[in-house]
């Protein structure tokens, strides 16, 4: 069965750097674009960034461009969401995304920006 697994959250103060990573199972890894989704307490969810099935495609919402770069490796089932100069507004639940027939969730994992 399709499981995404994030991990690399935690806290953070203003300007600084995180790492998130999505770990993938459960279906043809490099077939599927990879999607980022942030959700705030009583904000909607917001798409962060997606990549392409090969890597070669990517897009970012505008309020993370510039700043996050998101990456796969596909020998590794993985995705990684660069993060830098992370603001407070970045705070958030971040997970992964997989659209097939349906769509697949991870559990999510905190971000929290503060000083």
């Amino acid at each position: 069965q399709v499981q995404l697994v994030e991990s690399g959250g935690g806290l953070v103060q203003p300007g600084g750097s995180l790492r998130l990573s999505c770990v993938a199972s459960g279906f043809t890894f490099s077939s599927y674009a990879i999607s980022w989704y942030r959700q705030a307490p009583g904000k909607e969810r917001e798409l962060v960034a997606a990549i392409s099935g090969t890597g070669g495609t990517t897009n970012y919402g505008d309020s993370v461009k510039g700043r996050f770069t998101i990456s796969r490796d596909n020998a590794k089932n993985t995705v990684w969401l660069q993060m830098n100069s992370l603001k407070p507004e970045d705070t958030a639940v971040y997970s992964c995304n997989l659209r097939r027939s349906r769509m697949y969730w991870g559990q999510g994992t905190q971000v929290t920006v503060s000083s």
